[in-house]
């Protein structure tokens, strides 16, 4: 499973790829986290409002800090 973080790199972003990772770690889920900095590439996958996560190629949250808890049910049902 790939898993980005689509961000600037804010307070906000860099919560939500913590709770990205915490998220995996609870689930015992070997998937590879990375963070998408730049615009123009978040952009052609679909996000318009950061922070948000890529599941896959798939925008599952976005504009907000997702909980560890609902990523956790996010990453479940994505497949995980």
């Amino acid at each position: 499973m790939k898993i980005l973080v689509a961000g600037p790199g804010c307070p906000r972003c860099q919560t939500t790829e913590r709770n990205v990772i915490n998220a995996c770690a609870e689930l015992n889920l070997a998937a590879e986290v990375s963070h998408l900095y730049d615009p123009r590439e978040y952009a052609t996958l679909g996000v318009r409002i950061t922070p948000a996560v890529i599941v896959d190629g798939k925008v599952i949250v976005s504009g907000r800090v997702p909980t560890v808890e609902e990523l956790k049910t996010l990453l479940k049902q994505a497949g995980a």
